[in-house]
């Protein structure tokens, strides 16, 4: 069996899986480290019993369907208060009951986001409804 212009096929086969390859070999080993949260916020502080609305590992890897499930009971359903599983009730606000913990939008929320992959200019819809927290410096 006879390959035709076999002295540009191979080559351009062997150009064309190289690039569509090149961002595995290239970043092979530079795993980026996970962000040190900050929990250092006023708020926080004076907590006796530092809480959130769920566990910290349910709130890493939860915390969008919780907002998406409080904007749909508030919105559509007019739900304002979130019983969590200990019985201690919430108000369902992203300004009013989180950012009033987690007021450092920087260290807190735009780490984590970076470091999933949401890119730096890149605004999460939670603020084209609501207002960033204006931090201190």
């Amino acid at each position: 069996m006879k390959i035709y212009n076999a002295n540009k096929i191979i080559p351009g086969l062997i150009i064309f899986l190289g690039l569509i390859t090149f961002p595995m070999w290239y970043n092979m080993g530079k795993a980026a480290p996970p962000p040190e949260i900050k929990f250092d916020t006023p708020v926080i502080q004076q907590m006796a019993v530092k809480q959130c609305v769920l566990p910290k590992a349910d709130m890493r890897t939860g915390h969008m369907q919780l907002l998406n499930e409080w904007r749909t009971q508030v919105v559509r359903n007019g739900y304002r208060t979130y019983v969590a599983a200990d019985g201690k009730e919430y108000n369902m606000s992203l300004q009013n009951e989180c950012i009033k913990c987690h007021s450092n939008k920087t260290q807190f929320c735009d780490q984590c986001h970076v470091y999933a992959g949401l890119q730096l200019g890149s605004v999460p819809y939670c603020w084209t409804c609501h207002i960033a927290p204006k931090e201190a410096k």
